[in-house]
């Protein structure tokens, strides 16, 4: 999934850790992610954590996709942070997922929480 993957690529996503229904992706944030305060732009967590969200949903082989997310952004991000997404399954079933993703800085500090819900297809991947 990752090799088609345009965007997280574009982001530097690192994949460090990927099981069933669990992701955990780093990530540095660049001069160009920055917006006119000088802080990373609130899309850059957000589509990290996106990213997260679809790794660890479609860990199980079946295409899901979002069908609804949100954001809480807790801290400000800076140019040079590392950050970690960690995504937790916390329902599953037949049809519907639910996410709980955590983005962490490099001094540990969660700067944003994101909740998000997946609908699974019944069409698997094919390696």
């Amino acid at each position: 999934m990752y090799d088609k993957d345009a965007f997280s690529q574009w982001l530097g996503i690192e994949i460090v850790d990927l099981d069933a229904g669990k992701a955990v992706l780093k990530m540095r944030v660049r001069e160009e992610m920055t917006n006119g305060f000088g802080i990373a732009h609130g899309g850059i967590t957000y589509s990290l954590a996106d990213s997260a969200l679809a790794f660890a949903a479609n860990s199980y082989g079946r295409h899901s996709v979002s069908v609804e997310t949100s954001i809480s952004h807790t801290q400000a991000v800076k140019t040079g942070d590392v950050l970690t997404a960690t995504a937790f399954e916390e329902s599953l079933n037949h049809k519907i997922g639910v996410y709980r993703i955590l983005i962490k800085s490099q001094a540990q500090e969660t700067v944003a929480i994101f909740k998000g819900t997946v609908y699974r297809s019944s069409k698997e991947w094919v390696v």
